[in-house]
């Protein structure tokens, strides 16, 4: 149960509650259980707060910050969320409730929000739509070797804080899945493959293998599937196999300098770039 002391601090208004958390700044905030409906919690700083089972319903959100704060079995009723920070680092310890009114009011919420709030990747799908919202990015299936997974796990948050819907084994291979047959519809399903190339993925049995099946997306929808980038000089050296068709064949994303800052977030806007959905 919420913490009565807690609560009874943040019903004294946002300037008493920040005041408080100042000087509490190690004092995890309980709330869980909490009752908040219309709430004014606009402005009010709920950094890691424990927010299990409570009731967010019609309360005031607005420039709020949530960052880290541990959310299970939550509602969110009739809560706009538009203006709220730090939604993309909640920590998710088990499905909450978002009802339409608050998917209405919100508009376009971080993905890693929705999927930990428990959204279904199709609901997630059709949101934009539902919403009047326009399909920005292509959905992404991410090919890399696990040598990559540092980058790779870089670019798929990345993505995701834009909005770009990605297949990412870590985050969608669910327990039992078969490998093989997971991946091959996974990647159907998905307008492109972002193929990461480097010394290691080009090695990979794995990685050859998606890309064949990417080959054949392209070849049965007409439309070309595969985006290739690359985080090392390799694929532009070698004269045989697989990689060094795609070299021959198309324009690869150079992010080679994907540990300096700069350099790559250069690459990444040119990325989203290229990525905007076509009119479909």
């Amino acid at each position: 149960m919420a913490n009565p002391e807690h609560l009874q601090i943040l019903q004294q208004g946002e300037e008493a509650w920040n005041e408080w958390r100042d000087q509490h700044r190690n004092t995890i905030v309980d709330l869980s259980r909490a009752d908040l409906t219309e709430t004014d919690l606009a402005g009010a700083n709920l950094l890691r707060a424990d927010l299990f089972g409570a009731i967010l319903a019609g309360a005031n959100l607005r420039g709020a910050d949530l960052s880290e704060v541990q959310l299970s079995e939550t509602v969110f009723s009739d809560t706009n969320l538009t203006a709220v920070r730090g939604l993309e680092t909640c920590r998710h310890n088990g499905p909450s409730t978002l009802d339409h009114r608050t998917l209405a009011r919100s508009g376009l919420l971080p993905l890693g929000f929705l999927r930990g709030c428990g959204l279904p990747d199709s609901l997630i799908e059709y949101l934009p739509s539902l919403l009047g919202e326009p399909i920005q990015y292509d959905s992404l299936f991410i090919s890399y070797a696990s040598r990559d997974q540092a980058f790779a796990e870089r670019l798929y948050a990345d993505l995701q804080t834009k909005r770009v819907r990605c297949w990412y084994a870590p985050e969608d291979m669910k327990i039992g899945d078969e490998y093989r047959s997971r991946i091959d519809a996974s990647i159907h399903l998905h307008d492109r493959l972002l193929l990461i190339l480097s010394e290691h993925s080009i090695k990979s049995r794995w990685v050859q293998k998606e890309v064949e099946t990417a080959f054949e997306k392209e070849e049965k929808d007409n439309r070309l599937a595969l985006f290739p980038i690359r985080l090392d000089d390799v694929v532009m050296q070698i004269d045989v196999g697989w990689a060094a068709d795609i070299r021959r064949q198309r324009h690869i994303g150079d992010f080679t300098q994907w540990k300096e800052y700069d350099a790559y977030q250069q690459a990444f806007t040119r990325l989203l770039r290229d990525l905007k959905a076509e009119g479909r």
